[in-house]
C-alpha cells in the first residue's frame, strides 16, 4: 500500500506541473487557445482531486494488526492499478474501483484537449538572430571601407545617425551602415561618369537605330549634362542618410497606435498580481502587436542578457524607442516602481490618456477625409463638366486649338483618370492602420 501511495504522490506532482505550466501560458495564449488551456486545467483539476481523495482510503487499509480475512460480501473497498502514458510521462495510481471509470474519463478528456492545443501550436516558431554575419553587399562594404567608416566615426561624423539606426530597429552595425553609404556613393559616382560620358558622346532616341554618334560642339553638350555627377552621389548620400529617420517615424507611428490597447492589457495583467518583468514578458512574447513587441524585447534584453535591473532597463529603452509616447511610458514606470507606486493605478491612468490622444487623432483623420471629400468633389467631378462645356464652346465657335475633338476627349479623361489615381494613393499613404 505504501508503494500505491507514492505512485499516486508521483502523478499528482506530475499534474500540478502540467496545471502550473498551462496557467502560465494563459496570460500570452490567444482567446481559442486561452478557452482550451482553461478547459484542460479543470479536467487536470477533477483528475487530481480523485488522486487525492484515493490516499485517504488507501490509508485506511493499512494497519498495524493483523486483520480477519474478509468475505467479498463484507469487504469495504477495492482497488485497481492504473498505467496510463501521457506525453514523454506515464501515469500510475491505485484508486477505489468505483472511481476508476471517473479518473479515467476525466484523463481521456483532458489528454484530448491537449492534443487540439499541441495540433494549435505546431505553427513554424519565431526564429531571432541576435547577430547575423554580413553577407553580399554589406559584406563587401566592410572589407572596403570599413576602416575608412571608422576613421569618420572616430573624427566625430555621424553621431546623430548612430542614435537614428538604434531607434529605427536596423539591424545593421553602426559601423556597417556607414561603411554602406561610403560603397553606395562611391558606386553612384562610377554610375554617373558612365552616364556623362554616354551621353556627352551619343544620342538617344525611341526610335532605331536607338544610340548614334553625337557630331555636335563637345561643350555646349557638357555644359548641359555636367550636373549629373554632381547630383547623382550627392543623392545616394542623402537618401541613405536620412534612410533610419524615415524608418524610425514609420515604427514610432505604428508603435504609437498600439499603444493604449497594449497598456489595457497591461492594466488586465497587473491586475492579478504579477511581477513586472512578466508583464513585459508576456506583452513581448504576444503576437498582437508587431510594432510594440520589438520595443518591449529591448527591455527583457536589458534584464536577461546584460543583467539590468527593471528600472535600469526602462531608462535604457526609453532612450533609444521611437516613439516618444513609448518613451514616456517607461520613464514613469521606472519613476512608479523607484518610488513604490501601484502598477495597475499607474497604467489605468496612461490607458484613459492614450485613449484620449486616439480619439482625437481619428477625429483628426475623420475630418481631414471630409476636406479631401470637398476637394475630390470640385476637383475631379466639377472640373471635368467645366472642361467639357469648354470643348463644346471650342466646338460650336469653330476655335482652333491645334488638337481635334477626340484628343481633347481623351486628354480631358486622361486628366480625369491621373487625378482620381492621385487621390487614392494620397489617401492610402494617409489611412491609419485602423
Amino acid at each position: 500500500m505504501i508503494e500505491d501511495i507514492k505512485k499516486n504522490i508521483n502523478s499528482e506532482i506530475d499534474i500540478l506541473r502540467e496545471i502550473f505550466g498551462y496557467n502560465k501560458k494563459i496570460y500570452s495564449a490567444g482567446p481559442s487557445e486561452r478557452n482550451l488551456m482553461i478547459a484542460t486545467v479543470s479536467s487536470l483539476r477533477a483528475s487530481l482531486k480523485i488522486l487525492n481523495d484515493s490516499i485517504p482510503v488507501i490509508l485506511s487499509e493499512i494497519s498495524l494488526d493483523n486483520k480477519l480475512p474478509q468475505t467479498n460480501s463484507t469487504k469495504s473497498n477495492t482497488f485497481e492499478q492504473i498505467s496510463l502514458p501521457r506525453g514523454a510521462s506515464e501515469i500510475k495510481a491505485t484508486v477505489p474501483t468505483r472511481n476508476k471509470k471517473e479518473l479515467l474519463e476525466e484523463l481521456s478528456i483532458g489528454e484530448g484537449y491537449i492534443k487540439k492545443l499541441k495540433k494549435r501550436q505546431k505553427e513554424p516558431k519565431e526564429e531571432h538572430f541576435e547577430f547575423r554575419a554580413a553577407r553580399g553587399f554589406l559584406k563587401l562594404s566592410n572589407k572596403l571601407f570599413f576602416n575608412s567608416a571608422t576613421n569618420f566615426i572616430e573624427k566625430g561624423y555621424f553621431k546623430k545617425l548612430s542614435k537614428e539606426i538604434r531607434k529605427a530597429n536596423i539591424d545593421i552595425l553602426f559601423h556597417s551602415y556607414v561603411a554602406v553609404i561610403l560603397m553606395s556613393t562611391f558606386l553612384s559616382v562610377i554610375v554617373s561618369l558612365i552616364i556623362l560620358v554616354l551621353l556627352m558622346f551619343f544620342n538617344f532616341s525611341m526610335v532605331w537605330p536607338i544610340m548614334t554618334i553625337y557630331n555636335g560642339e563637345y561643350i555646349n553638350r557638357f555644359m548641359q549634362i555636367f550636373w549629373i555627377p554632381l547630383v547623382l552621389p550627392i543623392s545616394t548620400f542623402i537618401s541613405l542618410y536620412f534612410y533610419p529617420s524615415t524608418e524610425k517615424q514609420a515604427l514610432a507611428k505604428g508603435v504609437n497606435q498600439e499603444l493604449p490597447f497594449a497598456i489595457i492589457h497591461m492594466s488586465a495583467i497587473s491586475g492579478s498580481g504579477i511581477q513586472p518583468a512578466e508583464i513585459f514578458r508576456i506583452i513581448g512574447l504576444s503576437k498582437e502587436y508587431p510594432y510594440l513587441r520589438k520595443e518591449i524585447r529591448k527591455v527583457l534584453n536589458q534584464i536577461n542578457i546584460y543583467g539590468y535591473d527593471l528600472i535600469t532597463a526602462l531608462n535604457n529603452a526609453a532612450s533609444s524607442t521611437s516613439s516618444v509616447k513609448l518613451a514616456e511610458l517607461f520613464s514613469g514606470l521606472a519613476t512608479t516602481i523607484n518610488s513604490g507606486g501601484g502598477f495597475q493605478d499607474f497604467f489605468d491612468k496612461r490607458a484613459g490618456t492614450l485613449l484620449m490622444d486616439y480619439r482625437l487623432e481619428r477625429e483628426k483623420h475623420t475630418k481631414t477625409a471630409e476636406t479631401f471629400m470637398d476637394i475630390y468633389i470640385s476637383i475631379v467631378i466639377a472640373a471635368p463638366m467645366i472642361l467639357m462645356l469648354f470643348l463644346i464652346i471650342l466646338t460650336v465657335g469653330s476655335f482652333d486649338v491645334g488638337l481635334s475633338t477626340g484628343q481633347l476627349t481623351f486628354l480631358i479623361i486622361g486628366v480625369t483618370v491621373a487625378i482620381n489615381v492621385a487621390f487614392l494613393i494620397f489617401l492610402h499613404l494617409n489611412q491609419p492602420s485602423y
